[in-house]
């Protein structure tokens, strides 16, 4: 099995705050990692949206891998948002911030497009969006 197919995997936003803990690293560890990696998300925000981008669900995948390792799969509102060349940075430098983390790797993706059906109800109560 690879370190791919054992890694676990957080929830996006929207979906139940968990982890899949497929990982060779404690049940614990994973769920605790996968907690403090969801928190560090939440501290960081587009700038032009008063809202974060975990919750606006710009958060696709979390892997959290047997070595630590944190592969991030995100996209962004827009492929034209101007906000598109520090977001990532901010997401890595956020999630390497958390104790036990090691590499992380940030990817942005198009598929699916971001809509705003992906944001949670508490981004919705921020942005008046009901």
């Amino acid at each position: 099995m690879s370190g791919l197919d054992q890694a676990a995997t957080v929830a996006p936003a929207g979906a139940a705050n968990k982890v899949d803990t497929r990982s060779a690293l404690p049940p614990e560890e994973t769920e605790r990692l996968g907690s403090d990696i969801i928190a560090a998300l939440k501290t960081v925000y587009d700038p032009e949206i008063p809202a974060d981008i975990y919750e606006l669900g710009l958060i696709y995948r979390v892997e959290i891998k047997d070595d630590r390792a944190v592969d991030i799969e995100m996209t962004l509102t827009t492929p034209n948002c101007p906000a598109a060349a520090e977001l990532p940075t901010m997401v890595e430098n956020a999630v390497a911030s958390v104790a036990g983390v090691g590499t992380v790797s940030v990817n942005i993706v198009w598929q699916p497009p971001w809509t705003p059906e992906r944001m949670s109800d508490e981004a919705r109560l921020v942005l008046n969006m009901w």
